[in-house]
């Protein structure tokens, strides 16, 4: 016997093929999207989280995550696990991310490093803007322009105008050719129009020790990377990058104020999670990130590391890593930095 003619009945005997295949599909699509909706309820998150941090332990990065995820494990009764995986600008980390289901339950940390990328690399396995899902911005951090405390020069104005009067004579030093401090020392030779030689160091020690040694004339690095050097016979702090005065260095003026309103650099981290999250999910965990880093204890111990930590929506993040994007593809291009 023969299936019967479609739209035909035949009560309880027997049912057409494509009515019984269309129930299949539907029964797996179920089977597929439940525990992406069971994970949407209110209960989440119902497992452990992990967090995938693109640095090594004891950086910016990672203690802005090591904060917040102490203030999730709080806010959500569920435990976040740090899982730091350094390397090949975010990629390792990022890609971890992609890997895993689109339920909330991995995250992964972001930020401008990732807007660098995006132009640093010739290929990346995945577009950060449309196959993730930003959450919030957990920390911002501006840049520290230092000189050694024996240096002559008091001001950025008084660096600057050495600078223009012997071309190629004066050093800045900066760690890692692509990474924010690197690029940051291009964009202040591209906003001055003077002309430097950029010495790129390995690590931060490395930075630091030259620095002491006098061997660079001008660093750039984070608060949390040059505060145990700063102060008489060691390191002087002569600007700032952000678009106000540090709270920290309170009376190191910032660039802008010292005559170069086109130098704002703010670094910044956040937290993304996988494209196609639903969400709620996004929703009740980009509020959680926002009561977590608004409570006392993580707004003492980032401003001692120099971090400024206040949560976004997933649109503000969003915007702003397309901001950088942009703004960091254009000062790659103009230094002529090969892609990786």
């Amino acid at each position: 016997m023969g299936d019967e003619p479609a739209g035909r009945t035949t009560g309880h005997r027997c049912m057409p093929r494509w009515f019984a295949l269309a129930c299949a599909c539907a029964a797996t699509h179920l089977a597929v999207t439940l525990p992406a909706f069971a994970q949407s309820a209110d209960g989440y998150p119902q497992k452990p989280v992990r967090v995938y941090v693109p640095y090594g332990p004891g950086g910016v990065g990672d203690l802005t995550m090591r904060l917040l995820a102490d203030q999730l494990s709080k806010e959500l009764k569920q435990s976040f696990i740090i899982e730091n995986r350094p390397g090949a600008g975010g990629i390792v980390a990022m890609t971890e991310v992609l890997r895993a289901p689109a339920d909330g339950l991995t995250l992964g940390e972001m930020g401008n490093g990732q807007s660098i990328s995006m132009s640093l690399f010739s290929k990346l396995p995945y577009d950060v803007l449309n196959d993730f899902t930003q959450v919030s911005v957990a920390a911002s951090f501006e840049m520290l322009l230092a000189v050694p405390d024996s240096s002559p020069y008091k001001t950025l104005g008084d660096f600057v105008d050495a600078a223009r009067k012997s071309p190629g004579k004066l050093n800045l030093g900066a760690i890692n050719p692509g990474s924010t401090q690197n690029l940051s020392a291009h964009l202040f030779q591209q906003v001055t129009g003077a002309d430097y030689t950029i010495v790129p160091y390995r690590t931060t020690p490395d930075l630091v020790t030259a620095l002491l040694r006098g061997d660079v004339d001008l660093a750039f690095d984070f608060y949390a990377a040059l505060q145990p050097v700063i102060g008489p016979g060691k390191v002087r702090i002569i600007a700032t990058s952000g678009e106000e005065r540090d709270p920290l260095l309170k009376e190191v003026r910032t660039a802008k104020e010292s005559g170069f309103p086109s130098y704002v650099v703010t670094s910044w981290n956040g937290v993304a999670v996988r494209g196609g999250t639903p969400s709620d999910i996004v929703t009740i965990l980009s509020a959680a990130i926002n009561r977590g880093l608004a409570a006392p204890e993580v707004q003492e111990k980032s401003r001692k590391f120099g971090m400024d930590a206040h949560g976004t929506s997933p649109q503000e993040m969003h915007d702003r890593m397309a901001r950088d994007i942009a703004k960091w593809r254009a000062v790659i291009e103009k230094a002529n930095i090969p892609k990786q």
